[in-house]
């Protein structure tokens, strides 16, 4: 924390994102104050321009956490309209595809009674709940450091600086970043948070549990013809054009007027730094399927988000003196059934019904760290919802695609006749250690994009509604400046250049020199690089708030 004096904001309580998680902790928290005739000030603080500008989801969305939150929500006209009405599970070959019979699937993968709708909008729609309770939600302000007491409890943050240059300076748009200051603070600002690492290294939050793992999720939406079109119908697969070694799977979701979601996951353990996850992803919209279901069709938006993968074990210490971390900041993702939103909303009304009783106890003695939101997630049914897939992504590292998802099936299956098998796998190695060197792994020869069905970096982030000030500080900080070079370009052939989905890394070469050339302009947010670098040489943190993709309808 620094010495300069700053505006101050104070709070009962501070959110840090205004995804479901923070935005379903704002709400529960002023149903709670409402219910006892309290006054609880509530602060959601949003780096992205709108509520829902940077949210990015397949999604097929169980709405058992909204039911809890808002029984009416269907009155309330929550943008949740196309409920799911057939699941299919394909195994895909380069050209064929093999259906499995439903009846051979686990219960937990039934998607019936869940609904297909936009994350995004969702978020929207939860944020104009939350306000009209009385939260006060302010888009376009990044939270870029912890604020902490002399006895090193959390006391809020402080946002970042507006108006500086490239090179740091103050220009005539400046505006020092103020602090915000509140009794707890909930961090929620989802996968891979510059703040949630800050706290898992100050109060070693992650020392019993697993390295958290994650997958790189792609989503694009596409306009199709009425006949090609088959609503409320959830599609999702594994294989080709992946290898049995590299772990993902696509999603492929009818809904609204012509509109269809297809989406693909790389799990970040491959070996390959050869391996382009987005060249993946444009690969296999050529499949024979695909083109059928694209012919005339046209693309409307694209982004990429990183996904926690890591399940229970890899869930850190919840609590700290002063908040809680909630939603995907923790890592509430259920793998296989590729759902996380409705664990994120109920972890983030169990942290409001923690903070709310710290607040109102009777005597008035602040409870530093809110032991009860972890012993209540451990008794709620997100503990459940993990638990029965708890060593599905083990599996998957273990035996690869199929050895992984057919003993993953076993086990899934166990569990819904209440068998639940006496061990938990562990993760082994984060993802950025399972890399290897570029000269022991085979180069991938990927096809150009045809411009039809497969497309470049740079035509996919301009549907992205990009928004950087060129002449603001970069946000993607190299530890060591000739690291990319002397080791990445070295030793893996600066997979960087393949990992990122935006096009953000490019090594330049001018005559006999080398160097890393970072377009931060193009960033999308996803925090790969943050992720996957092999030297871990790369630190994502937020840029000036307001900056990023604005996602519409993702």
């Amino acid at each position: 924390m620094t010495n300069v004096q700053r505006e101050v904001m104070n709070y009962d309580v501070l959110i840090i994102g205004a995804g479901p998680s923070g935005l379903a902790a704002a709400i529960k928290l002023k149903q709670l104050a409402n219910d006892q005739g309290q006054e609880i000030s509530v602060c959601v603080l949003e780096k992205a321009a709108e509520v829902g500008a940077h949210i990015l989801s397949g999604a097929v969305i169980d709405p058992i956490a909204l039911n809890e939150l808002i029984p009416d929500w269907r009155d309330k006209g929550a943008p949740l309209k196309t409920p799911v009405t057939k699941d299919e599970f394909l195994i895909l070959g380069q050209v064929k595809s093999w259906s499995i019979p439903h009846w051979l699937m686990p219960p937990l993968m039934n998607n019936q009674g869940n609904y297909i709708a936009s994350l995004g909008d969702v978020c929207r729609w939860l944020g104009e709940q939350a306000e009209a309770l009385g939260v006060e939600i302010y888009a376009g302000f990044s939270a870029q450091e912890m604020l902490y007491d002399e006895q090193q409890q959390v006391v809020g943050v402080i946002t970042g600086d507006m108006g500086r240059d490239a090179q740091g300076g103050e220009t005539a748009q400046f505006t020092q970043g103020i602090e915000i200051r509140a009794q707890y603070t909930l961090v929620a600002e989802g996968t891979r948070g510059s703040l949630t690492r800050e706290l898992e290294n100050k109060f070693s939050l992650r020392k019993q549990s697993s390295p958290q793992k994650y997958g790189l999720g792609f989503k694009e939406v596409w306009r199709v013809p009425a006949e090609q079109h088959q609503i409320g119908l959830v599609q999702h697969s594994i294989g080709w054009p992946l290898t049995a070694e590299t772990g993902g799977g696509s999603f492929i979701y009818h809904y609204g007027e012509q509109l269809v979601s297809i989406g693909f996951v790389v799990h970040l353990d491959y070996a390959n730094p050869h391996l382009s996850p987005f060249d993946e992803f444009q690969r296999f919209k050529t499949h024979p399927q695909l083109k059928t279901l694209l012919k005339g069709a046209k693309r409307l938006s694209y982004g990429a988000r990183a996904i926690s993968e890591g399940g229970l074990q890899s869930l850190p210490d919840l609590v700290f003196p002063g908040g809680a971390l909630i939603g995907c900041s923790a890592g509430m993702v259920n793998v296989p059934r590729i759902k996380g939103s409705h664990n994120a909303m109920k972890s983030g009304m169990l942290a409001a019904e923690a903070v709310f009783h710290a607040l109102i106890q009777a005597s008035m003695q602040r409870e530093p760290v809110l032991l009860d939101y972890p012993n209540a997630l451990k008794n709620s049914w997100v503990w459940k919802d993990l638990d029965a897939v708890r060593n599905v992504k083990p599996l998957l590292s273990m035996f690869g695609s199929w050895g992984g998802t057919l003993l993953g099936g076993v086990e899934m299956w166990l569990s819904a006749f209440k068998i639940r098998l006496p061990w938990t796998l562990v993760h082994k190695k984060a993802d950025h250690d399972c890399t290897k060197p570029a000269s022991e792994m085979p180069v991938i020869d990927y096809p150009k994009p045809d411009g039809v069905y497969s497309f470049d970096r740079l035509s996919s982030i301009s549907l992205s509604n990009i928004a950087h000030d060129a002449n603001q500080p970069c946000h993607l900080k190299l530890i060591d400046k000739d690291v990319p070079i002397s080791i990445n370009l070295a030793n893996y052939d600066a997979p960087e250049q393949r990992y990122c989905p935006a096009g953000v890394y490019e090594i330049i070469r001018q005559q006999e020199v080398s160097y890393l050339q970072i377009n931060a302009q193009n960033c999308i947010h996803c925090k790969t690089c943050d992720i996957k670098d092999p030297t871990q040489n790369i630190v994502w943190v937020p840029p000036e708030g307001g900056s990023g993709p604005t996602y519409l309808g993702m």
